[in-house]
């Protein structure tokens, strides 16, 4: 029986020379062109590492944030949702990505209402958990939430803390059982009845992980957090993301991955 995170395919965009503008929380100084493409090309390599066959879509350079594929769409086995980013720039990015995954999924579906980023979307296997953000509203939730029951998911908009940016910013899917988060995230309750691992104290960034398989890429500057990972039976894959980190990515929003039947 494939796991929840048993993927064969995942699609991802190349950034485009725009990106170094990308939107960021707390703002900055911008980051290299040159480190993210970089680091952009060996997170690609880890998700083939993983096992993964990766499409690789061109830039959009209106849209500076566009490799985060994640955001504007979310998909599952035989659907995809196209979403609509909270962020005011980020409008238009569903509408380029649809035609990409109409060829590839049965059923393609739309947020008819509100704000919803796939950043805030985090799946386990009995529940999907939608989180509130700056970037996520509640009539955007409750949209998604609908769209999510009709596929046959169970829904659960969740209270973030006020300083998370998305909900999974601050936590990931480890394994079935288990989600790594921040201890702020830990700590709020909206995780209760699973294994919950919190970051070392000053290694909050590094609660954003990506599990594929057999698999878990993470960034390279936390080895506290990869010591606590290293006893969870995956493969780490670490890869530096300090400069597109600098852009608020994480290792989850720059791709949509699924099992293909």
């Amino acid at each position: 029986m494939p796991r929840l995170f048993d993927f064969t395919d995942a699609i991802v965009r190349r950034p485009g020379a725009s990106v170094v503008h990308g939107l960021r929380a707390c703002g900055g100084p911008d980051p290299s062109l040159v480190g993210i493409l970089a680091e952009h090309a060996a997170y690609v390599a880890a998700l083939r590492d993983a096992g993964l066959a990766v499409t690789v879509l061109d830039p959009l350079e209106d849209f500076p944030d566009a490799i985060f594929v994640e955001d504007p769409a979310l998909v599952f086995p035989g659907a995809a949702i196209m979403l609509n980013p909270g962020a005011p720039s980020r409008a238009g990015e569903a509408a380029l990505l649809r035609p990409v995954l109409a060829a590839r999924f049965e059923q393609v579906l739309g947020l008819d209402e509100g704000h919803a980023d796939g950043g805030d979307v985090l799946v386990m296997p009995d529940k999907v958990f939608i989180g509130l953000s700056a970037r996520t509203d509640r009539t955007g939730a409750a949209a998604l939430a609908r769209l999510l029951e009709g596929l046959g998911y169970n829904p659960v908009i969740a209270e973030t803390p006020p300083d998370v940016l998305h909900l999974k910013t601050a936590s990931s899917l480890i394994d079935e059982e288990t989600v790594l988060a921040t201890r702020t995230l830990a700590e709020s309750g909206i995780f209760a009845g699973y294994r919950v691992i919190a970051v070392p104290e000053d290694e909050e960034a590094g609660a954003n992980v990506l599990r594929v398989g057999d698999h878990l890429i993470l960034s390279s500057r936390f080895p506290r957090t990869a010591d606590l990972l290293d006893r969870c039976g995956a493969q780490l894959l670490r890869i530096a993301n300090a400069e597109i980190e600098k852009i608020d990515a994480g290792f989850t929003c720059m791709s949509l991955r699924w099992r293909a039947a």
